[in-house]
């Protein structure tokens, strides 16, 4: 009875989840008349494709879709870039302040980034580069994030290892990318999740930095669907949506027991 109880809550929570989801793609395959009825129905009585055909038509969906895979990737390049290196010098390098640099990181954790959107938006403009792909990827590059879950991996690394690879010869970045990066890959594949998710999804920044169309990001690009004076057209939007939410279903799908994986093996060791 205990083992049906918890099986009927995490149902239930399943449903609770996937619900908004459903309605999604349920929405964009019904026809304009279909969505605006006084009953609800969650399956199409019948079923079509016009709203994909004029979200891929009247707008520019695939020009959306790939500025979110350059500003994601971008981020996410950049971000590890700066987080592999530093985060196995917290993890196996001793210097003065590493105790005090790693409390900074685990403050910074608490402070959200509009926060520092502001002088980040002024730094910029000073600099002439709203408006740009930099504008998108440059504030992100750091990440409090990154640096603290991959040392968190980095530091369950046995010290006999790195310090085999020393006497073998090894710099101390030759170590950090060709034996602590490898070890560390599913953490580095669950971060990775973290990021390109967050990135691809957000509407905030985007709004922001940039006012060129061409620009878009997938979620500031399914804004153009708005219609001032009837409102938003259901339809096309929300076949905007899924084409938008597609592409990282399918990444989690593939990566998915990887990044079961890498939350594992990130542990709490000090």
């Amino acid at each position: 009875m205990k083992r049906m109880i918890l099986l009927g809550l995490l149902a239930l929570g399943a449903i609770m989840v996937l619900l908004p989801f459903i309605w999604m793609v349920s929405v964009s395959l019904k026809p304009q008349a279909e969505i605006f009825t006084a009953s609800v129905t969650l399956l199409p009585r019948a079923p079509t494709l016009a709203n994909y055909w004029q979200a891929i038509t009247q707008t520019e969906i695939p020009r959306y879709l790939l500025n979110g895979v350059i500003v994601t990737g971008g981020i996410l390049v950049l971000q590890l870039l700066v987080s592999v290196p530093c985060a196995y010098a917290l993890a196996h390098r001793e210097f003065r302040g590493r105790g005090l640099l790693f409390a900074a990181i685990l403050a910074a954790l608490l402070a959200p980034f509009h926060v520092t959107a502001i002088p980040i938006f002024l730094g910029l403009a000073q600099l002439g580069w709203l408006n740009t792909y930099t504008a998108l990827i440059l504030p992100f590059t750091a990440t409090a994030f990154g640096l603290f879950l991959l040392r968190q991996a980095f530091a369950r690394i046995p010290a006999e290892l790195i310090d085999a690879a020393r006497v073998d010869g090894m710099g101390e970045m030759a170590i950090a990318w060709r034996i602590a990066f490898p070890l560390a890959m599913p953490t580095v594949i669950a971060f990775a999740i973290f990021s390109v998710t967050a990135h691809w999804n957000d509407l905030f920044w985007p709004m922001i930095a940039t006012t060129d169309p061409q620009l878009a990001t997938p979620p500031r690009g399914i804004l153009f669907f708005r219609d001032a004076e009837s409102g938003d057209a259901p339809g096309p939007l929300m076949a905007g949506a899924v084409l938008v939410t597609a592409p990282l279903v399918l990444a989690f799908l593939l990566s998915q027991r990887r990044f079961t994986q890498g939350l594992a093996n990130t542990g709490l060791k000090g």
